[in-house]
């Protein structure tokens, strides 16, 4: 090549660094002008708000912390950091596999709509959040927040830990023992015990300030069962490791320096000539199954059965209708007004929608004058 050539290539080369660059800037900015502009506060719109708030729904709720706003700045300032890292990372060390799980795992909160409505999980309308008459917002409880989009940090943090431990284990054992013989195995329990931890940590402090609720949980492998800030640690906790366990497999490097989702890439000879790609695709399709088999089809099992009978007592937000589905608040006193949302015939195990409470309620523990 002779050196006009070397010359030109350098500066193709540069300009197509810089053209990178360029792009990715842009998305990020573009990410921030769009929740900029289509950010909501607040349960005005129809489908969710209380057209009149009573007195004691607000007294009910007096002197419990809501940190919705101090979660707002919380998602603006992460989002900003996260998007200047990853586009330093990925321009330093571009398409390594670590960053290519973060981009899997940002991506994966196109299904936390369905999340939120499988677990009675509502989030404060307080929280930016997007439209709530969009149709893939509205099969959500209340409102769908953007703080979702931060949602990888916490999926994927275990994996960062749980692969050094493995190795520090491996290093002190014999090549004949449990941790070498079945290092994916060890891994994943070494992930289970992590991210149970950390979840549960993570959102009894976020329910706990009133950021989200879990409306209904069971009573079994729950804690502070009937107040405002119950939690179905068992069940939350345990099945949110199915997606981490998922995400520390897939960038797990045997003896042969690939990871996971590059081996099963390569098995499934998918998009050969863009091994980056691949792997991307099938750490997302991972994550996915993970979400939806494990942890959907774990909470599905929980609703359909209607064991989740405890309701969250005082209702968190007085300024949004009170999601009840499968009317038990309605028969723990509460007055309402209720409404049932999306979904809420064959897959909530009841194919004639929400039951029709007959006859007064008798007071109850989400009564008026409850304490």
């Amino acid at each position: 090549m002779t050196e006009l050539e070397t010359d030109e290539a350098r500066t193709r080369s540069s300009s197509g660094g810089r053209l990178t660059k360029a792009l990715w800037w842009l998305f990020g900015i573009g990410m921030l002008i769009f929740i900029g502009l289509r950010a909501q506060v607040g349960a005005s719109e129809p489908r969710i708000a209380n057209p009149q708030i009573s007195d004691e729904a607000r007294k009910a709720v007096e002197g419990l912390p809501n940190w919705a706003a101090m979660c707002n700045m919380w998602t603006a300032v992460m989002m900003t950091i996260g998007i200047a890292a990853f586009i330093y990372g990925w321009r330093k060390y571009p398409k390594h596999p670590y960053l290519l799980l973060v981009l899997a795992g940002t991506a994966l909160p196109w299904l936390d709509p369905q999340a939120d409505w499988v677990s009675y999980s509502a989030f404060s309308p307080d929280l930016w959040h997007f439209p709530v008459d969009w149709p893939w917002v509205s099969v959500a409880p209340l409102v769908e927040p953007f703080v979702c989009i931060a949602y990888a940090s916490v999926l994927i943090v275990p994996a960062f830990v749980a692969i050094p431990l493995l190795r520090r284990l491996q290093a002190r054992r014999p090549v004949d023992t449990f941790v070498w013989r079945h290092p994916l195995i060890t891994l994943s329990l070494i992930t289970f015990v992590i991210g149970f931890a950390l979840d549960a940590v993570v959102e009894i402090f976020c329910v706990s300030k009133r950021v989200y609720a879990y409306t209904q949980v069971p009573e079994f492998g729950s804690i502070f069962v009937g107040q405002y800030n119950q939690f179905p640690l068992l069940w939350e906790s345990g099945l949110a490791t199915s997606m981490m366990i998922a995400a520390s497999v897939m960038i797990y490097r045997d003896d042969t320096g690939r990871t996971q989702a590059e081996k099963l890439a390569q098995r499934l000879r998918l998009f050969p000539a863009k091994p980056a790609l691949a792997s991307f695709l099938v750490m997302f399709g991972a994550l996915t199954l993970a979400y939806v088999a494990v942890y959907g089809g774990g909470f599905l099992v929980l609703r359909a059965a209607k064991l989740s009978t405890s309701v969250a007592c005082p209702w968190p937000f007085p300024e949004s209708k009170v999601y009840d589905p499968q009317g038990f608040y309605e028969k723990a006193g509460h007055p309402g007004p209720f409404f049932e949302g999306k979904w809420n015939t064959w897959l909530s195990g009841q194919p004639d929608g929400r039951p029709v409470i007959e006859g007064p309620i008798a007071p109850g523990p989400c009564g008026p004058g409850r304490e």
